[in-house]
């Protein structure tokens, strides 16, 4: 794809092509400043009577047949999520009808938290922005799996709006008091419908493709975003180069358009044809170089051939492993490392009772749902990557692609594409990733060097917890300055195995590289505040600071944990360490080092040593309680963690100057090893495993 042209300024813009009808046609007129929403749907109804939800705020007008008689509507319930089931009976004979509909929407919440945003939402508006998501009410749902649409829009002059889909017709204001107009047309069967609307700054770039329509790219910004130097532009470049490589690895792109939209919530949700970020997201430079090239890709998994949700979220995992850990290998082998090692990571502060299994995952909404769905399942991908073959395993993705585009697919679907590529049965290799609960754990029972004929030879004896899964196992053989790799197939609680080897081998590492899915060893484990986030009885107090100070406190808290944290008494702190709980203590610096001091734990500076005294607020693990301690100056400091702090579960410690974490890291860890011990002498021979459990393990956090 190569660019074609700049486009900016008051046109009408037409997309070419044929325009079949659609099966649910829409009319929006929508006043932000006033919440305002008047709407007509025309659509099939199904039946003599036909059911659909609206939400509470929503009251139908009128309900017309096509020969333009009145059609009485009625309130038949409500179900219970902020949404009321109208009625329309005696449709004998009418294959569409035209519902008028409006209200005064809610406000929009943009003091939503990220996990807030992923829950459901009602439909919001607000001068500053409005999203009318497709789950939440807003139009009637046609009776069907999946549908077509077209999306009529008007919005006041210094207002845009965007739908998902094909840009049909768009009218910019010439003049005062002039309107934004627009139609937008999704002629693939899809799901649902979204609309946005912002005082939005619209950038376009226009990309020629041989044969078909110029794809149209756009961001959609704010005017103080738009105006960073750069940074639309950037988010445009960008995203063509996601397209031209995804459309090479999977197939063709489906749509003639992908979006860059601003959300006032902080959102990182991917939608056919665009994106919606919040404004804070898109300011970090991180973003263009990982999650757009995710939310690009969800344009094939997700939005492309839809998750089958009944059967498991595929979706994710796999955007995952071919987007965010696909760039980490291509920056570097440490870089895909710490990624893989950072899902073990999250894996392991999971209680082993909340330890879902795959197929259970439809979407994230907490923690635990966001491991397993995200990190379990992009291991899996890895895993298969090597067992298949990189090419057997794009053929697989290829083939997938042509044959779901546009229907609803399903674990099972995925995985006969992939037979079909790589020749060979994948039924228990997928029934074990996607049934098991466990997260399993290795170790060296034995190894015992001897000399050989062709050289020196080692006897490794590996076990695993119960009950036994089959697993490939990387072990790293090291002795001297030598070092060799070999696999080992576990599928029984011990494995017994003899290496023949040029050198003679001294130590041994058990995947050191983190290519398993498996429980980290401890001295792989530094404490994270991920542990905390998913506790399932945390724990906390505060000490020092004022009323407002402690009001900062209670609101961290509770947008901290994912489940309701109890207040603990000061002098109940040492007693609930001993049993193991999860505490977070809160307070001014002074406050918190005099309440470690009293319970004999490390204080900032023996913790954080040079870091003690930066920021404007601290926050690190202490590894001998276990405790989590935030202190922060005042309450000004303090309350400016409640957005950003959970966004930080893979870290040991951070800095905050405000609400930007100006340093941040993880207490030292490193993968044990294991001593090879020397074949004992015939006059005493030792012991199975006798000697070979020792290993060296790295230092940890105070």
């Amino acid at each position: 794809m190569m660019p074609r042209a700049w486009l900016v300024g008051a046109l009408l813009l037409l997309a070419p092509g044929a325009r079949a009808a659609a099966d649910l046609d829409l009319e929006v007129t929508l006043e932000p400043a006033t919440r305002r929403l008047e709407a007509v749907a025309e659509l099939p109804p199904g039946g003599r009577t036909f059911q659909f939800a609206l939400h509470d705020s929503l009251s139908v007008r009128a309900v017309r047949a096509p020969a333009g008689q009145p059609v009485a509507a009625s309130i038949a319930g409500s179900r219970g999520d902020g949404t009321r089931i109208w009625r329309i009976a005696a449709l004998a004979g009418v294959d569409r009808v035209r519902i008028a509909y409006g209200g005064t929407l809610p406000a929009t919440e943009t003091g939503r938290d990220h996990r807030q945003v992923l829950q459901r939402l009602p439909p919001m508006a607000a001068a500053a922005g409005s999203f009318l998501a497709a789950g939440s009410g807003w139009y009637p749902q046609p009776p069907l799996a999946l549908f077509s649409y077209r999306v009529r829009v008007s919005v006041p002059g210094e207002q845009r709006a965007v739908v998902p889909g094909s840009l049909r017709v768009e009218r910019l204001p010439r003049a005062a008091g002039d309107r934004y107009e627009a139609e937008f047309e999704f002629a693939q069967p899809t799901d649902g419908v979204d609309l946005m609307a912002a005082p939005w700054r619209v950038r376009e770039r226009l990309l020629a493709r041989a044969g078909v329509s110029p794809l149209r790219l756009r961001t959609y910004f704010p005017p103080a975003l738009d105006a960073e130097p750069g940074l639309a532009e950037g988010y445009l470049a960008d995203s063509a180069r996601y397209l031209e490589r995804y459309g090479g690895l999977i197939g063709a792109y489906p749509y003639d358009a992908f979006s860059i939209v601003a959300s006032p919530l902080p959102t990182g949700l991917g939608m056919p044809t665009l994106t919606y970020l919040g404004v804070d997201v898109l300011r970090l430079p991180f973003i263009r170089a990982t999650s757009l090239g995710h939310e690009v890709l969800h344009n094939w998994w997700g939005n492309g051939v839809y998750v089958d949700a009944r059967m498991g979220n595929w979706s994710e995992g796999l955007t995952t492993f071919l987007a965010d850990y696909a760039y980490a290998e291509e920056r570097s082998a440490a870089a895909a490392h710490a990624m893989r090692l950072a899902w073990l990571r999250d894996a392991a502060a999971l209680p082993a009772s909340e330890q879902p299994a795959l197929r259970d995952f439809r979407s994230r909404r907490h923690g635990a749902e966001a491991t397993v769905g995200y990190g379990k399942a992009a291991m899996f991908f890895l895993a298969l990557r090597d067992r298949i073959g990189a090419v057997a395993f794009a053929q697989g993705l290829r083939e997938f692609w042509q044959a779901h585009r546009f229907r609803h697919a399903s674990w099972d679907d995925l995985r006969r594409a992939f037979e079909r590529a790589a020749g060979g049965d994948l039924r228990g290799v997928f029934a074990q990733w996607l049934d098991s609960r466990q997260l399993p754990a290795f170790s060296v029972e034995d190894a015992v060097a001897s000399r050989s004929a062709s050289g020196h030879r080692l006897r490794l004896t590996l076990r695993q917890t119960s009950p036994p899964l089959a697993s490939r196992l990387p072990v790293e053989i090291s002795g001297g300055a030598h070092s060799v790799t070999r696999w080992v197939d576990l599928t029984g609680e011990r494995r017994l195995v003899d290496f023949d080897l040029d050198f003679p081998p001294a130590s041994i590492r058990i995947d050191p590289q983190a290519r398993t899915w498996r429980r980290l060893h401890e001295a792989e484990l530094p404490l994270i505040l991920r542990r905390w986030i998913g506790a399932l009885q945390p724990r906390w107090l505060v000490v020092g600071g004022d009323a407002a100070f402690r009001e900062a406190a209670a609101t961290v808290v509770g947008r901290f944990f994912e489940r309701p944290a109890a207040l603990l008494a000061v002098g109940d702190l040492r007693p609930a360490l001993t049993a193991g709980e999860a505490v977070m203590i809160v307070g001014t610096p002074a406050e918190v080092d005099a309440a470690l001091l009293a319970n004999g734990l490390p204080q900032q500076a023996q913790s954080l040593g040079g870091n003690a005294t930066r920021g404007s607020a601290r926050v690190w693990t202490v590894d001998s309680g276990p405790l989590l301690a935030v202190a922060a100056r005042d309450a000004a400091a303090l309350r400016s963690l409640a957005r950003p702090l959970p966004h930080y579960g893979g870290q040991s410690w951070l800095v905050f100057d405000g609400a930007q974490a100006s340093e941040r890291g993880l207490w030292p860890a490193v993968a044990p090893v294991f001593a090879v011990r020397g074949e004992a002498p015939a006059t005493r021979r030792q012991k199975p495993g006798e000697g070979a459990r020792g290993s060296a393990v790295a230092p940890r956090s105070p």
